[in-house]
């Protein structure tokens, strides 16, 4: 990191601005900030740290504006710097009140303000800034990593404030490995810790779910070798690992080899039962045929002796069948007597219906006379029907009296409405005049609009290329005001950089002047005491840039003058166009006021077309509807007088048809009337002579049934009826009689076969205890078949499980290795392991050996700093209550030989070890590729408890950086640093506010 410039306002003690230019004031490499007590000094310091970081050194709440500051100047701090190869420039400024802009005495609150930009190069190769970021903790972040350090690591390092600057020095182990892993970028190492400990717990994860699927077969293991088997000796203990691999294979051998033999036994055991389960299935069997045979034989008898028990019903039912024979065969005589017998009660009820429908006066009348009434009602229907053309005739003139009648309403509304129209017409005439007339006075109208309307537009064009130009020529003026004070500026430092050469120009000449050569003033050839140039006299390369500057503003300004004028000349020119100062907001709104009144005027004019087809139509319109209403009353007059005529004639119809209606509505209904009677009467007339048909019909058949029922044994023809049977009755009887036969002799056929025979001969069989004995043998055979399969299903299981169990316990073994060679390495590494002497982090034995290289390029400078009497030595030392070791710092004393802690050294002894420690970090950390370049190093007060003669090694050595490009910032009162120290920024302070002043002089 390399400051270049510091701008700050309003900070801390300075009221006002200031600026310091790093660039010159580190050209020697070692600078010195001087002043009183409380002038600002460390206030510095503090505001480069808050402009990095965003907040001080040491508090982060402490009050940063200047209490001497007017109100209306901010508090700011802008830093420029280069950081990891970056130019960079941040500028931030601080939350705090200030005045309100438009409420004089009231104060507002001002937000914290941040922006990080980078310097770049254009296509061009111009130099510009390109904004970073403007957010407070993206800014931070990105500074600290670029520096790779946080603020409190800045601060031990880099920038060490009062009482902080032993802080590194007497820090513990712990401190100095994250503030060196930053630095030098061993986190890596740490990586690798924490790798081994992701893969520790990672392979223990894995082991364990080994160990865990190993016992968890094991337990299926005892399960199926269930409590028969000796499964607890030599098990797998979760409690113990060894267990887990040979000696849990060993072990579900034993099982397995156990249960074959505990099979074998079962085997041998169910083939004996099923031996004897055969003999009983065959005893069995033959016990059950002989005892069907026998049950056989008894329920033949049964059967048979229940046919014999019905005899006498079956005798009955051979009568009643041979009966019901013979009286089948006299059913076509008696059928013929009982349909005579329907027949004329048919009749009878026929007649009894047919005389109920007659009038009152025909109900007795007899065949003759009826017959004669219905020829009379038949020459009445033909009188109806004959005027049936005068009824149609009727009705046709009512329907065309009714057209007429609505018709004639129908004329009567047209002429009305026509005449409605015709009175209002000519007020519709009058305001379609008006519309047209108004129309054509837009369109006059319409036409001086548009002119004005354009000009108007001109106009606003005008305004608007006026008011571009008039805010471009304000930035002209502020532009050339600039050119001008930048003029302005180069011509004073042309004239200053001219003067001070002229009054420094005899030690131009002596700078010429060689031993033996003429001066060129007095002419003498020996020049005994030629005058020097102080420092900072300029040459005459420097007043020939001075010149050209000048020259270069000029011709600037010049230009910006030109574009004045030119943007001058274009805006009054547009003010005139515009017609003067009117605002354009003005012109616009005229504009669109006149816009307005042109597009209504267009909207008027466009209905002079409409108005004038509208008065067209109108009058087509008033012609149409005189003729409508002049057709119409001609058309009513006519059908006046044919409703007239129409009417008379159907009053002479009506009066015809009276009499042959006969109290009736329409001739239809006579008519109907009429035939409805004839049909009864000749109905009633067939009815009565049916009647004498069938009662001799009757006479007849009854005659003929008794005299066969007689000839076939039956009493009278009822006798003979009841005799009969229906069919499907009959067919029973039929079938039960055979039925009962053919039982019969198959019963007897069955009873003499031999082989049921024999079996009556012999004892009743005994099934019962054959049943029993059969189940006896089934149910040890089922339960030694049982023993068998679960023998055969648990050596199964056994065999499965065990494969299993070698094949989990051969992936555990090689997870066991992996844990305890990863569990060894991780101890070994994290400083746990009993092979670790001295509890050394992988990283801090990194770290140590760099802090060696620290402490070798420290002794380089201690060693002249404290006149060789101290040396610091890296220390590996196990720590107390066993905490990590491998970064502790000692000082050897060659006085004692003794080696003794940082925290017994005095405090003058502590200031310069602590400075020695720091440049060799410094240095270490340069040369270290993975580090960041620490080439600068700010130390705030301490050299005044050195002594004289160590204050003059400690500033030799400080001299000294000056050759490896290397800055060093000290604050001191001490009055020999200002002597040896040529760039000096001396504070002073006042009672409104501290100033800075950049010193060159070896001395004051």
């Amino acid at each position: 990191m390399r400051l270049h410039t510091l701008h700050m306002q309003a900070f801390g003690p300075f009221a006002g601005r200031h600026s310091i230019d790093f660039d010159a004031l580190t050209t020697d490499g070692l600078f010195l900030l001087h002043g009183d007590t409380g002038a600002g000094k460390s206030t510095l310091f503090a505001a480069i740290c808050f402009a990095l970081y965003g907040y001080p050194p040491r508090e982060r709440n402490a009050r940063l504006r200047s209490d001497h500051a007017p109100a209306d100047l901010l508090t700011e701090v802008t830093l420029e710097a280069t950081i990891a190869g970056k130019r960079l420039q941040i500028r931030r400024v601080p939350a705090q009140r200030k005045p309100h802009s438009r409420r004089p005495g009231e104060l507002v609150d001002h937000k914290a303000e941040t922006e990080l930009r980078q310097r770049t190069q254009d296509e061009h190769g111009q130099g510009r800034w390109e904004g970073i970021t403007s957010i407070h903790k993206e800014a931070g972040k990105e500074i600290e990593a670029l520096l790779g350090l946080n603020r409190q690591q800045f601060c031990q390092v880099v920038l060490l404030p009062q009482n902080d600057f032993t802080k590194f020095l007497r820090a513990d182990a712990s401190e100095r490995r994250a503030l060196l892993g930053t630095l030098f970028g061993t986190r890596r190492f740490g990586r690798i810790e924490e790798f081994l400990a992701e893969r520790k717990t990672a392979t223990a994860k894995r082991r364990d779910e080994a160990r865990a699927d190993v016992m968890r077969i094991a337990e299926r293991i005892q399960q199926a070798a269930g409590d028969d088997l000796d499964s607890s000796t030599g098990a797998p203990r979760p409690d113990e690992p060894a267990t887990l691999t040979d000696q849990a294979r060993l072990w579900a051998t034993v099982l397995h080899q156990q249960a074959l033999t505990r099979q074998q036994q079962a085997t041998t055991g169910s083939e004996s039962a099923r031996h004897l389960l055969d003999a009983c299935r065959a005893t069995e069997q033959q016990t059950r045929d002989l005892h069907r045979r026998q049950q056989a034989h008894n329920e033949a008898q049964q059967e048979l002796a229940r046919l014999d028990e019905r005899t006498d019903h079956y005798t009955q039912l051979t009568h009643l069948h041979d009966h019901a024979r013979t009286a089948r065969q006299l059913q076509s005589v008696l059928d013929d007597a009982r349909t005579a017998d329907r027949d004329h009660s048919h009749a009878l009820a026929a007649d009894a219906s047919a005389r109920a429908l007659l009038p009152p006066e025909h109900a007795t009348q007899d065949a003759t006379t009826l017959a004669h009434t219905a020829q009379h009602a038949r020459s009445h229907i033909g009188a109806a029907q004959a005027l049936l053309p005068d009824e149609a005739a009727l009705h046709h003139l009512a329907g065309e009296l009714t057209g007429l009648s609505t018709e004639r309403d129908e004329l009567a509304d047209t002429i009305t409405e026509a005449q409605q129209w015709l009175d209002a017409m000519p007020a519709l005439r009058q305001l379609l005049t008006a519309r047209l007339h108004t129309a054509h006075t837009a369109q006059e109208a319409s036409g001086a609009l548009t002119v004005a309307l354009d000009a108007l537009t001109n106009q606003c064009e005008a305004a608007t290329r006026r008011d571009t130009l008039l805010t471009q020529a304000a930035a002209a003026q502020q532009a050339l005001t600039e050119a001008t004070g930048i003029c302005t500026q180069a011509a004073r430092d042309h004239i200053d950089i001219r003067r001070r050469r002229t009054d420094g120009i005899v030690a131009e000449l002596a700078d010429r002047l060689n031993d033996g050569e003429n001066c060129p003033v007095c002419g003498s050839t020996t020049h005994p005491a030629p005058a020097t140039a102080q420092p900072g006299q300029p040459t005459a390369a420097d007043e020939q840039a001075a010149e050209a500057a000048h020259a270069t503003a000029q011709q600037r300004e010049n230009a910006a003058s030109q574009t004045l004028s030119s943007l001058q000349k274009e805006a009054a020119q547009a003010r005139g166009e515009a017609g003067g100062d009117t605002p354009l907001a003005d012109l616009s709104k005229r504009r669109t006021e006149l816009e307005n009144s042109l597009r209504q005027a267009l909207d008027q004019a466009a209905d002079a077309g409409p108005a004038e087809e509208e008065l067209t139509r109108l009058q087509q319109q008033q012609t149409n509807r005189e003729d409508t209403r002049n057709t119409a009353q001609q058309r009513l007059g006519a059908i006046d007088a044919t409703y007239d005529s129409l009417h008379t004639q159907r009053e002479t119809l009506t009066r015809r048809l009276a009499d042959a209606l006969d109290g009736h509505t329409t001739l239809d209904d006579r008519i109907t009337h009429l035939t409805q009677l004839a049909k009864r009467l000749e109905t009633a007339t067939e009815c009565t002579a049916t009647l004498a048909r069938t009662l001799n019909e009757l006479h007849t058949a009854t005659q003929r049934a008794e005299q066969a029922a007689q000839t076939a044994g039956f009493a009278s023809p009822a006798e003979a009826s009841d005799a009969l049977l229906p069919d499907d009755e009959l067919a029973r009887i039929t079938e039960e009689l055979t039925r009962w036969r053919d039982q019969r002799i198959v019963l007897a056929a069955r009873l003499d076969q031999p082989d049921l025979k024999d079996a009556a001969a012999q004892p009743p069989a005994d099934l019962p205890h054959a049943v029993a004995e059969l189940e006896k043998a089934t149910t040890a055979h089922s339960q030694a078949t049982t023993v068998e399969a679960q023998a055969s299903d648990r050596t199964t299981n056994l065999a499965t499980l065990g494969a299993q169990l070698a094949a989990h316990t051969q992936s555990l073994e090689p997870l066991e290795a992996d844990y305890r060679t990863v569990d060894h390495l991780h101890g070994l590494i994290t400083g746990g392991s009993p092979s670790n002497q001295f509890r050394m982090q992988l990283e801090s034995y990194v770290l140590a050996a760099r802090l060696e290289d620290v402490v070798d390029a420290a002794n380089t400078r201690l060693t002249r700093m404290s006149h060789h009497r101290f040396t610091l030595v890296h220390s590996d030392e196990r720590a107390a209550r066993n905490a990590k070791s491998g970064l502790g710092l000692k000082v050897l004393d060659a006085w004692n030989g003794h080696q003794r802690h940082t925290d017994t050294l005095s405090g003058g002894e502590s200031f310069y070890v602590s400075l020695a420690l720091a440049l060799g970090l410094a240095d270490v950390v340069t040369a270290e590729a993975g580090g960041q370049a620490l080439d600068t190093l700010f130390i705030d007060e301490g050299f005044g408890t050195l002594d004289d003669d160590t204050l003059h090694q400690v500033l030799d050595v400080l001299d000294s950086l000056r050759e490896h490009d290397r800055t060093v910032g000290v604050i001191s009162h001490v009055a020999e640093m200002r002597r040896r120290i040529t760039q000096r920024l001396h504070v002073r302070k006042s009672p409104t506010g501290s100033t800075l002043i950049h010193v060159t002089e070896a001395a004051e």
